[in-house]
């Protein structure tokens, strides 16, 4: 019984075929000149002596706060700070990078993803995208 309802759709499907493609125009998008921008340098206004006071060598007694992932905070938002919900008040400390690297910075209290400053990102040698896991450290 089900080989004769079968045979009816198959006359079926061989009329029917594949369907014939339709051209469609394609219109150009105009992009936006996005220009060159500016770069890290251009945006890092620390001054020498700044940046020389957060690669000093750390404070002798500091107290962990733990590690948090950190990104790149504002350009906008100069000197060397962090931002982190693990910091309560205002204070100032230092980030290690995993590889050892090491800045002295502001800890401010943050909310959301911890944020590093751009110039404490510059200090410590990594890339702008990157999200590096650091340890904080409070003086």
């Amino acid at each position: 019984m089900l080989a004769l309802l079968a045979v009816p759709g198959c006359g079926m499907l061989a009329k029917t075929g594949a369907p014939t493609p339709v051209p469609v125009a394609v219109q150009p998008v105009a992009v936006p000149d996005l220009g060159t921008g500016q770069s890290a340098a251009a945006l890092d206004t620390s001054t020498p002596a700044e940046k020389a006071a957060a690669l000093a060598p750390a404070a002798a007694a500091e107290r962990s706060l733990g590690q948090v992932v950190v990104g790149l905070g504002s350009p906008a938002e100069q000197g060397f700070w962090l931002k982190s919900t693990r910091v309560t008040a205002a204070a100032k400390g230092r980030v290690v990078t995993g590889g050892g690297a090491s800045v002295n910075v502001d800890l401010l209290p943050g909310t959301g993803a911890a944020l590093l400053s751009l110039a404490a990102f510059r200090a410590l040698g990594l890339g702008l995208t990157d999200l590096p896991a650091v340890t904080v450290y409070a003086n």
